[in-house]
Parts: structure tokens; C-alpha cells; sequence
């Protein structure tokens, strides 16, 4: 698809890697206009002052399914949807005291895209195919045991993002999984290291969705981590182990 003048939903858009899909959209990619989704629509307050008449907030929690029909049927111009809304609640698997942060994790990363998916599916198809970018993890290609469910929920939308790829391929419809490694956003405020500048990010996912890529590595640690897995995965997991139990040791948890 062309990203130019395209009309775009960003969920999650309020901060982090969906406020840079914003920024780039409007400042760069002169976007017709682009819905900013967020939970809560005062948080985006600044970015509507700051793009009067292209950019509009929208009350959206990818897991209300009241708020995403209000969504398709009030955003009904789209031709590009990201799926970026995502939770990380830093709790581990087992070591947690019930499964409650798993199954929100879930919630959020997997079955939020899936809802967004299919509400808004019939939209793109009427509006020439457009595309949509599912914002993933590096943790969505290696299982990272001290971030708990974020793992096993990333995967699953990587998946999702396989399978609806098929199934909208007949309608024109793109689908672009962007494997992420290191952004300084508030989500990775625990990654130590260099972090990647999340317009960097938006700006190679929207190159990727124009040019018709399937998945994309968008920065280094999401490279080295694929290359670290493809070359030794047993060694990386061993790597990951360790680093579990360091964090264990020192946080107590």
C-alpha cells in the first residue's frame, strides 16, 4: 500500500511507539488524518491540540468489544490499522500468585489485534485493501522466562499475523509483524542498554508495510536475537535461564 495521505488508527497511540506512528504518519507521511486510540481519550489531548483537524482521539481498549465496534463504525474511512497497544506486567509464569497478569497479557497482545482485526477487516477491503502493522517483540521469536506471559502472548500474535495474512490476501490487505528489540519507551524502562528512538521504529514499519514485508527485525537487539537463535538456540536459552534466576536473586521475586 502507499502510506501517503492514508487515513490510520493507532492503538495505543497516546505514547511510546503508537505516539511516534502518529508523529511520523502526520509530520512525515502527510497522513489525511489518523486516529489516535487510547483507553483514555484525554491522554492524546496533546497531540490533537498539536494536528488540528488530522488528528482525532478516540475512547478505545482493544479488549472492550463495545469500544471496538464504536471504533469501526466511527472510523470507517480507515485504510491503515496499527495494532501497538500492548502490556507488560513483569510478572513471571509460575512465580506469580494466580494467573490473573497472564490472561491480561493475553487479552491485550493477542486477542486485542484479533478484535481489531476483525472489526475492522471489512473496513480495509471496502477502502481499496490498505494494511495493518501488528507491533510485536523480539520476545515473539524467543520465549524470555523473567518477562512471564508477555512471551507466550507476543507469539501468539505473531501467529495471528500469519493467519490473517492468508485469509486477506483475497481483499488486497497487507499484514506486516514488526519483531522490535529495544525502544526507549516507558514498557522497556527495565532493558538495560542502548535503546532504539521509537520514530526509527515507525518509520522502518511503515516502509515495511508499503513494500508488501511479511516480518521485519526493526532494530539491532531484534537482529542479534534472531541471529543468536538461529545460531546456537540451546545456548540461548541456557543464557535466558541464567538471567532469569539473576533477576530473581536480586529482586527476590
Amino acid at each position: 500500500m502507499d502510506v501517503e495521505q492514508c487515513v490510520a488508527l493507532v492503538t495505543g497511540g497516546n505514547r511510546g511507539i503508537g505516539e511516534a506512528f502518529v508523529k511520523v504518519l502526520l509530520e512525515e507521511r502527510h497522513a489525511a488524518k489518523v486516529y489516535v486510540g487510547s483507553r483514555d481519550e484525554a491522554a492524546a489531548a496533546s497531540l490533537v491540540a498539536a494536528f488540528p483537524g488530522r488528528c482525532v482521539a478516540i475512547a478505545l481498549d482493544v479488549t472492550n468489544d463495545i469500544q471496538v465496534r464504536a471504533a469501526a463504525e466511527r472510523c470507517s474511512d480507515v485504510n491503515l490499522l496499527v495494532n501497538n497497544a500492548g502490556l507488560f506486567t513483569n510478572q513471571l509464569l509460575i512465580g506469580a500468585a494466580d494467573m490473573g497478569c497472564a490472561r491480561a497479557e493475553m487479552d491485550v497482545n493477542y486477542f486485542g489485534p484479533l478484535a481489531m482485526t476483525r472489526a475492522f477487516a471489512p473496513i480495509l477491503a471496502r477502502n481499496g485493501g490498505g494494511g495493518i502493522i501488528n507491533v510485536l517483540s523480539a520476545a515473539a521469536i524467543v520465549a524470555l522466562p523473567n518477562m512471564g506471559g508477555y512471551s507466550p502472548s507476543k507469539a501468539a500474535a505473531r501467529m495471528l499475523s500469519t493467519s490473517s495474512r492468508a485469509e486477506l490476501k483475497g481483499q488486497g490487505t497487507g499484514v506486516t509483524a514488526l519483531i522490535v528489540g529495544s525502544v526507549d519507551t516507558r514498557m522497556a524502562e527495565h532493558v538495560q542498554g542502548a535503546k532504539e528512538d521509537p520514530r526509527y521504529i515507525a518509520r522502518v514499519g511503515l516502509h515495511a508495510i508499503e513494500r508488501g514485508v511479511d516480518e521485519l527485525d526493526t532494530d539491532r537487539m531484534a537482529i542479534e536475537v534472531r541471529a543468536a537463535l538461529n545460531l546456537d538456540p540451546k545456548g540461548l536459552e541456557k543464557r535466558l535461564a541464567k538471567l532469569l534466576h539473576a533477576t530473581i536473586l536480586s529482586t527476590g521475586r
